[in-house]
């Protein structure tokens, strides 16, 4: 269902930060940025003569840490020779690009990836020097000492596994895709649900969780398998999902199939049936690792199950009583954020457990930035990520995170008898 392959979605990458020249349109005569052939990026678009542009479709898109949402654009910028009306002087190639709601968002030193993709279209991405998404494209694409000049980047360097593959939808690059075997799944599927609609998300779960052909022990090894279990679902749910959709969209969109409200609604409901499945099914897979593991511990949400000002803890050990309970030791109360992705929403856990000073939080974030990381530090604020997304964190980060079997760990350690 999933590629682990970069390269089946893109050509060529390349990234820079932006000189004033590049961001500010009072420093140059047009919005242009030059330098890309310097690392060999112009074998990705093309060498276009003295009487030629070369017109690509573009993704922009401006993105920051605090983003509650990305600022996006469908552009479409031009690649060309700026002396072409010189003959006499050697060629000389940019990219200039039209001013929009992205390109007036930039700003001197702001980092800038250009990316080509598979359908020929490019995709550029600029967000803030040093923060989480510069970060992450850059361990996707194996991007070193990134100045003002353009730097290659890498399309076969890294597993796309799936906080990678969350991290790119949000950037509007669409990376499931059908393979041999996903009939059978679906029939399984059809079968079991009925095909006209989802089940409950712990059914789910539960099903993904059963069905799922490459074992992995939780006991040994929790950090894989929620890995495993949270891949395999996501398999499944884009194999039933895809057969959904098409049913509807074969339905239409009112009268003669041209409503383009409802067309736009339903694509909504979609993007967002993902992000509010993807985080429940995480709940519920770590839910069923701390039961394997025999550890006392309660969910947030219902009556009584909330701490101070109406909080809702994704979890406390060992449960709400006690932490309610006066008499109880502090020393042997902890909470757990559970989050898929952290972005700026890792402030939200500081105020759900007063009683708790160091407060933990688990994701499947890959590379947040160090920046985001020491912050958590100051803010008494513990990362616990996967074994194998620690690959992704630099060497001083990982000697602070925790994985999953650390806090297994320290849970059993700390926990009444």
């Amino acid at each position: 269902m999933f590629s682990d392959r970069i390269s089946d979605y893109f050509e060529g990458v390349a990234a820079k930060y932006l000189s004033a020249v590049d961001a500010d349109p009072e420093r140059s005569n047009q919005h242009e940025i030059g330098g890309l052939p310097a690392a060999g990026f112009k074998r990705h678009l093309g060498t276009p003569s003295k009487d030629q542009e070369y017109r690509f479709k573009t993704k922009q898109i401006y993105i920051t840490d605090e983003s509650v949402a990305p600022e996006t654009v469908d552009a479409e910028v031009t690649w060309y020779d700026c002396r072409r009306k010189q003959p006499h002087r050697s060629p000389e190639y940019r990219l200039y690009y039209p001013t929009n709601a992205v390109t007036e968002l930039l700003a001197e030193g702001d980092f800038l990836l250009v990316a080509k993709l598979r359908d020929d279209s490019l995709l550029m991405v600029f967000t803030p020097a040093g923060s989480t998404i510069e970060r992450q494209l850059r361990v996707l694409f194996a991007l070193d000492n990134v100045d003002e000049r353009f730097k290659a980047g890498s399309v076969e360097t890294l597993r796309l596994f799936l906080p990678l593959r969350l991290m790119l939808e949000d950037l509007g690059i669409e990376t499931g895709r059908p393979e041999t075997g996903d009939r059978a799944w679906l029939e399984r599927l059809v079968e079991l649900f009925g095909g006209e609609k989802f089940p409950p998300t712990s059914v789910f779960s539960k099903f993904a969780r059963e069905s799922i052909e490459q074992k992995v022990d939780p006991l040994a090894d929790p950090d894989q398998t929620i890995l495993n279990w949270m891949d395999h679902e996501e398999k499944l749910f884009r194999i039933y999902e895809r057969h959904l959709v098409q049913d509807r969209l074969r339905e239409g969109f009112g009268e003669n199939g041209a409503d383009v409200d409802g067309f736009i609604s339903f694509s909504l409901s979609v993007q967002n049936r993902r992000k509010s499945r993807v985080g429940h099914a995480f709940e519920l897979y770590l839910s069923e690792m701390f039961t394997v593991h025999g550890l006392r511990f309660e969910q947030g949400g219902g009556k009584g199950f909330t701490t101070e000002n109406n909080s809702k803890p994704d979890f406390i050990f060992p449960d709400f009583s006690s932490y309610h309970n006066s008499e109880f030791p502090a020393q042997q109360l902890h909470m757990l954020g559970a989050k898929t992705t952290c972005k700026d929403r890792w402030r939200q856990v500081l105020s759900e457990a007063n009683k708790i000073p160091l407060k933990h939080l688990i994701t499947l974030e890959a590379a947040i930035s160090e920046r985001q990381t020491s912050e958590m530090q100051s803010n008494r604020l513990q990362l616990v990520i996967p074994t194998a997304i620690h690959s992704t964190y630099t060497p001083h980060q990982k000697e602070w995170l925790l994985t999953i079997g650390n806090f297994i760990e320290l849970m059993k350690s700390t926990q009444p008898e």
